[in-house]
């Protein structure tokens, strides 16, 4: 009886390991779908599909928000296809802002490591939740949530996000509003702004309509 358990037990156990895949390198040349990325042949995988190096250099803070996101998803490192993870770096010049966006796909975890960032989220409720962030401290931002961070030093300030996905999406709430052609009258009538306000937000920030 007991030989029958053990060897049933070593099957189930040589069965389990069977069927773990390791790793899903994503094949950057096949199209993504809902899951990501296809699987590389594991022959074809090398160390450097596991390693990125993008995030060493400072991103490019030349333009309307003085900031810069220099991403780690699944199109940049196909290493974390598959796995629920990625990174970016977050560079933000003096004045610097990150406006109200929101990640559909994933949770964020935010690191400072230069300067300070004040950085906040709204909950579903409206409730606001506010810190501002000094190096060293983290902050937490629940998927699906409007949130924001701004350089709250007078020098350049870096942080790291963590996302719980290897293509979190993201939808700026201002570019949402103003950078495309919904029409001025809708934007209005849905934000309760003037005609003069939304013509102007969207002749900075290239909307029509």
């Amino acid at each position: 009886m007991l030989r029958t358990i053990f060897f049933l037990s070593s099957l189930l156990i040589i069965s389990s390991h069977a069927s773990v895949q390791d790793f899903c390198v994503g094949d950057l040349k096949a199209p993504e779908g809902p899951a990501g990325y296809s699987c590389k042949k594991p022959s074809l995988v090398t160390v450097d599909d596991f390693v990125f190096t993008g995030l060493r250099a400072a991103g490019n803070t030349s333009n309307i928000i003085k900031a810069a996101v220099s991403p780690a998803f699944a199109a940049q490192f196909p290493g974390v296809n598959g796995l629920g993870i990625s990174i970016a770096r977050l560079d933000l010049a003096p004045s610097g802002v990150i406006p109200m966006h929101t990640h559909p796909g994933a949770s964020e975890v935010l690191v400072v490591t230069q300067g300070s960032i004040l950085a906040g989220f709204v909950s579903s409720a409206n409730d606001v939740y506010l810190k501002k962030l000094k190096r060293g401290d983290v902050m937490l931002f629940p998927q699906g949530l409007l949130h924001f961070q701004i350089n709250a030093a007078g020098v350049n300030s870096i942080a790291f996000v963590s996302f719980s996905s290897p293509s979190p999406g993201l939808q700026i709430l201002d570019f949402a509003l103003f950078a495309n052609d919904l029409p001025s009258k809708l934007v209005e009538k849905t934000t309760f702004l003037d005609a003069a306000t939304v013509k102007a937000l969207k002749a900075v920030l290239g909307g029509t309509g």
